[in-house]
């Protein structure tokens, strides 16, 4: 074993790995009755077989988050739902009742100071019959800044000003 610093007291001796109210520790031996002794866990060595084993963990995929970020509510979503529930001549109870929502999500909604969740937008779409998401406009930037790094908050500045 080797020298390491005891996670309970901080003295420096042969610790060895415990259990203390569920949390795993470094404990010298006079700080082991706060604990349970476990038994360490053997590190897999670099050898052939210890590789096959390793490939055939199964990782998940990592998924790209900004891949179907090609929409975006609009900005006058809140408007547009008002308008189109009043247009119907919906109560705000009666288009909770059929979207699956509280009146009080409805009015939140309506009024702008809850932005709805994906799920509640297509509802909202369908019911209302109104599109309430476009197109991504591109975001590239306009020029690389003076460094060519791209553009720094200066250049951002100088060209609002143009």
């Amino acid at each position: 074993m080797s020298i390491t610093q005891c996670e309970l007291c901080g003295r420096e001796c042969a610790c060895r790995p415990a259990l203390v109210d569920g949390v795993r520790m470094m404990l010298c031996p006079g700080c082991m009755r706060h604990g349970q002794g476990v038994r360490e866990i053997e590190r897999p060595t670099t050898d052939s077989s210890s590789q096959t084993l390793l490939s055939r963990i199964k990782r998940p995929k990592v998924k790209d988050v900004y891949k179907d970020m090609d929409k975006e509510l609009v900005s006058d979503w809140n408007e547009r739902i008002k308008r189109a529930r009043e247009k119907k001549g919906i109560s705000r109870e009666d288009l909770g009742f059929k979207i699956g929502e509280r009146t009080v999500t409805i009015a939140k909604i309506e009024n702008g100071d809850l932005r709805p969740s994906d799920q509640v937008v297509k509802k909202l779409e369908k019911e209302l019959e109104i599109t309430l998401v476009e197109e991504v406009k591109d975001t590239t930037p306009l020029s690389y800044g003076s460094h060519g790094q791209g553009l720094t908050l200066g250049d951002f500045i100088k060209t609002e000003k143009k």
